[in-house]
């Protein structure tokens, strides 16, 4: 382990850093400050952002999805699904880290949403600007 510190320009992700990326990314690192285990951190935390965008940008109905179960906690794990899919920590790590790239995630993106959080910032504080310098290759 070198004691060069990694920034922002170091590496550049694969695919384009999202708005949802932050969002699961600080929930389970909420989640992991709250004391669950890592694996259902990262659960929590896919889940979480898979909810709340549904919510956002979901075809909306006339009942808006009243009386539907969107979500529920599988009794068999301490993970959640939504609809039928059930959100874990290996979802987590295809829907964010393999999309991003594995040394992005653990070089640049993990350690600055981690630093955002400890100095006590909100999410809607940093999801923007935080990726401002993180786009990818284009080749």
């Amino acid at each position: 382990m070198t004691t060069k510190s990694s920034t922002r320009s170091e590496f550049k992700p694969e695919k384009a850093i999202r708005r949802f990326d932050v969002f699961a990314e600080y929930n389970r690192l909420d989640a992991l400050k709250d004391g669950r285990p890592p694996d259902q951190a990262k659960g929590h935390g896919i889940w979480l952002a898979k909810v709340v965008a549904s919510r956002r940008y979901g075809p909306k109905t006339e009942s808006d999805g009243a009386g539907q179960k969107r979500s529920h906690l599988d009794p068999d794990t301490a993970f959640k699904s939504v609809g039928d899919e059930l959100q874990t920590d290996e979802t987590f790590d295809h829907d964010i880290i393999d999309r991003m790239g594995n040394g992005f995630y653990h070089d640049v993106f993990a350690p600055a949403i981690k630093k955002a959080l400890d100095d006590g910032l909100k999410y809607e504080e940093i999801r923007d600007d935080i990726r401002t310098d993180w786009k990818p290759n284009r080749g």
